[in-house]
C-alpha cells in the first residue's frame, strides 16, 4: 500500500515504539538464521526506517511496520537473509527515492537486484485495465525468472496488504481483491504455497462480496458446532483402526475455505446444506509405505466415494505437491475427505516452492525441493520470449495458471502432465517446440487421430513427425496449452515476416528500376552510409525492418526508392536513362505509381487474394498495398477495387501472373439446378472429374420454380481450368447454368 505522509504524526514516541516492537518480533522469528546475518538484517531494518521515517499507514502505524510484517512472513517460509533484508526494503526505491547504487553499494548485488525486481510498476498508460493488468505480470515474471524468491517475497506483501485491506478507502476493495484472485492466489498455488493460497482467496472473498462472506461464515459456524460431534467420533475411530495395524501418524482435522465452498455453490448451483464434503483430515506419517498400508485400512473402515481416490504420490502434481486423496462415506452418510502423506510431502504441501529453504533451513546442504515450480516457471518464460503482445501473453498465462492435470504417456512410458482438455498437438509442443512444430500425425494408444483429438488419461501417444517444421495456423482453433499456442503464432509470425521482407525487398527494387537504377546498394560498410541514412528518413530500426513494412504495406516502395535514387546521386552514381524509360513503358502508366510484381502463388501470408472477386491466374490483376495487410490483389474489374483506385490511387502497384502458378487458386460458382433425387452428388461428381476441389458448398433457401442455386467454392489451376469446368457442369443432367460467381458485398481493404 502506497503511504500517507501527514503534515504532523500524532505521536512520534508511540510510533516508535510499535516499529520497535515488531522489530523485536522479527528477532525473536529469525533464530534459524546464524547470528552472523542478524547484524545485516539489523542493518537493513535500520536503513527502511530512516528512508520511511514520517510516513504513515492508511490505520496511523508508522510505515515500517509493514514491511516489517512482510519479513515475518518471510520467516514463515525460512527465506534466506538476503530475502528478509529485500522484505524490509521493498517499498525504498519506489517510495523514498532510493536507487538502485546506493543500495548495491550498501547491500551487495543480491539484496540490491531482489529488491529493484520487487519495486512496484511504474505507472504506464494501456487502453484497457485488463492490457495494464498484463503487463504488470509479464514484469512480475521476468522478475521471479531472475530470482523465485522476489515472487515470494510479493506474495508476502500482498498478503499483508490484504490482511490490512479494512484500513483502505472501500473504492479500492473490488480491483485489489479481483487482482488477489486472478494473479496472486493461483501464483501462490502454482508454487505451492498452500496456506497461503487458502488466505489470500479467502481475505479477497471477504472483501469483495462482505455481505456473502459473512453469512457463509456463520452457516459454516452453526455446522461446526452440530458436527463436533461426529468429527470427533471419526478421528477416535480413525485412530484405532490405524493403532491396529502399528501406525501412530499426526492427524489434523481441516474444513474448507469459504471461499472454496462458495465457488462449489456457485459452479454446481448448489445450497449450502449439499456441500457434504466441507470436512477434512491430514495424515502425516514418517515413512511411504505407511500412507498406503493407512489407505488400505481406511477403505476397509468406511466406504470410499467411487471416483473421489487420486494417487499425487505416484503421479505429483506439476507444482511438486504429494499425496493420497480418497473420500469416504462416514457416520451419518456424511462424505469425509482424507490427505495422506510422509512429512516431508507435508512441508512440500504446504509451503511448496518455499519448501527448498525449509529444508536448507533443516538439512543445510539439501537441494531436495531446488527445482519445485520450475517446470511452470520455464513454460511462462518461452512464451515470455516469443510473445511481444502484453494481452495476448496474459491469455497465454490465464489458461496455464487454472491447470486441471491429466497424465499421459509416451511410447517409452515418460509420465507427461498435461491440462484437461490438451489435444495431441498440446503433447507434442509439451515434449520439445521442434518436434510440434513437426508433428503431421500421432497414434493414440497404437490407433492413428485426428490432431485435434482431446487426449484422456492414460493415453499413450506416439507423434510422427515430418524432416521439416510447419506448424498449421488451423492448429490454433483447438490447442489449449500457453506454451503450443505461443509456439505456432511464433512460428506463423516468423515465416510471414520472411514472407513480407522477401516481398518488400522485390518491390523495391521494382520502384528503384523506375528511377533508373538496376540494383539496390550492398549493406554499409561505413558509419552514416546509404542505409543508415535512408533508415533515418523511413524511421526503421534497421534495413530488414524497412523491407518487411515495404511488403506488408507500411511504407509506400516509390517514395522510398525516390529518397535512395537521391542519396545515390549524391554519393556520385548516374540514374541509367535507357532503364527509365523501359521500366516506366507500361500501358496502366497513368493509374499505376510503381514496378510490376510477378506472382505464382507461392508468396504466402504477404499477398492476399481477395475474396470479394477470387483473382486466378489469367484474369486481369491490380495490387493494392493494404495498410499493414501486405498485397492484396483484386481482378481490374472488380467493384471493390475500384473504389480502393479511386480513393487511394497511390497504393496501387502493377501485378502480373507468372507463366507457372505453383499452386491452385479459390474461385466461386453459382450452379442452377433443377430440384430432383441426387442433383448435389451429380454435380460433386461431375467438379471432381474435371479435377475441381470443392472446399465449400452452400444451397440458396430461395427457390424460383423447381429451381434451386448451389454456391460453391472449388479450387482450380487457372481460367481455362475453369472454362473446362463450366463447360462440364453445363452438359451436367439437371443443370439449367453454371456461372462464376462475384462477390461484391466485401467491405474494401484498408
Amino acid at each position: 500500500m502506497s503511504p500517507t505522509v501527514p503534515p504532523a504524526p500524532a505521536s512520534a514516541h508511540a510510533a516508535a515504539n510499535a516499529a520497535a516492537a515488531s522489530f523485536a518480533t522479527l528477532v525473536a522469528a529469525i533464530d534459524y538464521l546464524p547470528e552472523s546475518d542478524l547484524a545485516n538484517i539489523r542493518k537493513a531494518y535500520r536503513f527502511a526506517d530512516q528512508a520511511h521515517l514520517g510516513q504513515l499507514r492508511k490505520n496511523g502505524d508508522p510505515y515500517i511496520t509493514h514491511p516489517i510484517a512482510v519479513a515475518l512472513q518471510c520467516t514463515e517460509w525460512k527465506l534466506d537473509a538476503q530475502a528478509l533484508m529485500a522484505a524490509l526494503m521493498h517499498d525504498a526505491m519506489e517510495d523514498c527515492g532510493v536507487t538502485k547504487t546506493e543500495l548495491v553499494e550498501q547491500f551487495g548485488a543480491p539484496v540490491a537486484e531482489l529488491v529493484d525486481g520487487l519495486t512496484k510498476l511504474e505507472k504506464l498508460e494501456f487502453d484497457t485495465r485488463e492490457q495494464n493488468q498484463a503487463e504488470s505480470f509479464r514484469k512480475m515474471l521476468l522478475a521471479m525468472a531472475r530470482d523465485v524468491r522476489v515472487i515470494l517475497i510479493k506474495l508476502a506483501d500482498r498478503t499483508h496488504n490484504m490482511r490490512t485491506m479494512g484500513d483502505m478507502p472501500r473504492s479500492k476493495w473490488e480491483r485489489i481483491s479481483r487482482e488477489t484472485l486472478e494473479i496472486y492466489a493461483p501464483i501462490a498455488h502454482r508454487l505451492g504455497l498452500n496456506v497461503t493460497f487458502r488466505e489470500l482467496q479467502d481475505l479477497a472473498f471477504k472483501h469483495l462480496y462482505p455481505w456473502r462472506s459473512a453469512i457463509l461464515s456463520k452457516a459454516v459456524e452453526r455446522s461446526r458446532s452440530r458436527r463436533r460431534d461426529l468429527l470427533t467420533r471419526v478421528q477416535m475411530e480413525v485412530t484405532e483402526a490405524l493403532s491396529e495395524r502399528h501406525l501412530t501418524p499426526l492427524i489434523h482435522g481441516r474444513e474448507k475455505t469459504l471461499y472454496s465452498i462458495y465457488k462449489k455453490m456457485d459452479d454446481k448451483h448448489l445450497t449450502f446444506a449439499q456441500v457434504t464434503d466441507m470436512y477434512g483430515f491430514r495424515i502425516i506419517f514418517d515413512d511411504l509405505l505407511a500412507c498406503y498400508t493407512a489407505m488400505g485400512a481406511l477403505h476397509q473402515l468406511y466406504k470410499p466415494l467411487p471416483g473421489k481416490f487420486k494417487d499425487y504420490i505416484a503421479l505429483p502434481k506439476v507444482n511438486g505437491y504429494q499425496s493420497l486423496h480418497t473420500t469416504l462415506i462416514g457416520p451419518f452418510g456424511t462424505n469425509v475427505e482424507f490427505q495422506l502423506r510422509t512429512t516431508s510431502m507435508d512441508v512440500v504441501a504446504e509451503s511448496g516452492v518455499a519448501a527448498h529453504w525449509l529444508y536448507k533451513a533443516a538439512e543445510p546442504g539439501s537441494d531436495a525441493a531446488q527445482r519445485l515450480g520450475s517446470q511452470w516457471l520455464q513454460s511462462l518464460l518461452d512464451i515470455q520470449h516469443e510473445t511481444k503482445d502484453a494481452a495476448e501473453f496474459w491469455d497465454h498465462v490465464k489458461i496455464d495458471l487454472f491447470p486441471d492435470s491429466i497424465y499421459v504417456f509416451t511410447p517409452k512410458s515418460k509420465i507427461i502432465s498435461m491440462p484437461r482438455g490438451a489435444t495431441v498437438v498440446d503433447f507434442a509442443y509439451a515434449i520439445h517446440s521442434n518436434i510440434g512444430s513437426r508433428t503431421i500425425s500421432a497414434n493414440v494408444n497404437g490407433t492413428q487421430v485426428p490432431l485435434s483429438t482431446e487426449i484422456k488419461n492414460g493415453d499413450v501417444i506416439e507423434v510422427i513427425t515430418s524432416d521439416t517444421p510447419k506448424p498449421n495456423p488451423a492448429w490454433l482453433s483447438f490447442v489449449r496449452t500457453g506454451r503450443a499456442r505461443s509456439k505456432i503464432r511464433h512460428f506463423l509470425k516468423a515465416m510471414a515476416h520472411d514472407e513480407s521482407l522477401s516481398l518488400g525487398e522485390k518491390m523495391l527494387l521494382q520502384a528503384l528500376r523506375l528511377e533508373g537504377f538496376s540494383d539496390l546498394p550492398p549493406a554499409d560498410t561505413t558509419p552514416h552510409g546509404l542505409w543508415e541514412r535512408l533508415l533515418r528518413f523511413t524511421g526503421n530500426r534497421n534495413k530488414e525492418e524497412l523491407l518487411a513494412d515495404i511488403g506488408i504495406g507500411k511504407r509506400i516502395a516509390s517514395m522510398v526508392a525516390k529518397k535512395m535514387a537521391i542519396l545515390l546521386s549524391e554519393q556520385g552514381n548516374k540514374a541509367d536513362v535507357v532503364l527509365i524509360s523501359q521500366a516506366r513503358y507500361s500501358p496502366q502508366k497513368e493509374t499505376i505509381s510503381q514496378g510490376v510484381v510477378t506472382l505464382d502463388g507461392g508468396e504466402g501470408g504477404s499477398v492476399q487474394f481477395a475474396r470479394c472477386c477470387h483473382p486466378i491466374p489469367g484474369d486481369k490483376i491490380v495490387g493494392y498495398l493494404g495498410r499493414g495487410e501486405g498485397l492484396v490483389i483484386h481482378t481490374d474489374d472488380c467493384q471493390v477495387g475500384k473504389k480502393l483506385l479511386y480513393k487511394d490511387r497511390e497504393r496501387f502497384i502493377e501485378v502480373e501472373w507468372s507463366d507457372d502458378p505453383v499452386r491452385t487458386f479459390e474461385v466461386a460458382l453459382q450452379v442452377t439446378v433443377t430440384d430432383g433425387k441426387g442433383v448435389l452428388a451429380r454435380v460433386a461428381s461431375t467438379l471432381a472429374a474435371a479435377g475441381a476441389d470443392i472446399t465449400h458448398v452452400n444451397m440458396s433457401e430461395e427457390r424460383v420454380g423447381h429451381a434451386t442455386d448451389l454456391r460453391f467454392a472449388i479450387s482450380i489451376q487457372d481460367r481455362t481450368h475453369l472454362n473446362d469446368v463450366l463447360r462440364a457442369l453445363e452438359r451436367t443432367p439437371s443443370v439449367l447454368s453454371a456461372v462464376r460467381a462475384r462477390q461484391h458485398k466485401e467491405r474494401p481493404h484498408g
